[in-house]
C-alpha cells in the first residue's frame, strides 16, 4: 500500500477507538505513512516512535458541551472516568504541540450537533496557527456548512474526515460521485 499510494496512507484508530492507541504507536515504528491518528494521551509516544517531525500526527479531542473547551480524556481508560478532563481549547493545542502533534482531531462531532463548540475550536486553531481535523457525522448535507464555519474562523489548514456517509452499504465501496461533489465544494470554498 505504501508503494502504490506513495506514502499517502492514514493510520487510524478504527472509528476513533482509543483501545487502538498502542497498535497505532507500534505501527509508527515500522510504517512511515504520511498521516497518523492518535488518542490525546499517546501523541508523545507515537511521535517518539515515528522518529521524525515530518510525518503528520493528530490528537483526538472531543466535544464536551462547553464552548471554548474540549475533552482531552480520550484514551481507553480516561474516556470512562466519571470526571472527564475538560480544558480550554488553547491549552489543549499547546499540549498537543508540546507532545509533537500537528493537529487537533475534533471527534465525535455528530455533524453539526456541536456547531458552536466546533466554531470555538476553529477560532482557537486559527489563533494558534494549528491544523483542524473535523470528524464524525460529516456528510454531503452538512459538509459545506462545516467547512465554511471552519474556514471563516481563519483556520489555515483543514483535514475533514468523511467516512461512512460516502460508502455504498451494498458494495462497501466509496461512492466516487460523492467524492467528486465534496471536492467541488472544497474547490469552491478555497
Amino acid at each position: 500500500y505504501m508503494d502504490v499510494l506513495e506514502g499517502n496512507l492514514s493510520v487510524g484508530l478504527g472509528g476513533g477507538n482509543p483501545a487502538q492507541w498502542r497498535a497505532v504507536a507500534e505501527i509508527a515504528k515500522e510504517v512511515k505513512a504520511n498521516h497518523f491518528n492518535q488518542a490525546f494521551c499517546a501523541v508523545g509516544w507515537t511521535r517518539a516512535n515515528l522518529g521524525t517531525d515530518e510525518i503528520h500526527l493528530n490528537s483526538m479531542c472531543a466535544p464536551c458541551g462547553k464552548v471554548g473547551y474540549v475533552k482531552i480524556s480520550t484514551g481507553p481508560l480516561s474516556k470512562e472516568c466519571a470526571e472527564p478532563a475538560i480544558v480550554p481549547v488553547d491549552t489543549a493545542i499547546a499540549m498537543i504541540k508540546e507532545m509533537g502533534g500537528n493537529s487537533i482531531k475534533y471527534f465525535p462531532m455528530g455533524g453539526l450537533k456541536c456547531k458552536d463548540e466546533m466554531k470555538a475550536v476553529a477560532e482557537a486553531c486559527a489563533r494558534n496557527h494549528f491544523i483542524m481535523e473535523p470528524t464524525g457525522g460529516i456528510d454531503l448535507d452538512n459538509f459545506r456548512e462545516i467547512m465554511e464555519t471552519i474556514l471563516n474562523a481563519g483556520v489555515e489548514k483543514v483535514i475533514p474526515h468523511v467516512y461512512s456517509s460516502i460508502i455504498d452499504k451494498a458494495t462497501g465501496n466509496t461512492r466516487i460521485e460523492d467524492v467528486k461533489k465534496l471536492l467541488a465544494i472544497v474547490k469552491e470554498l478555497v
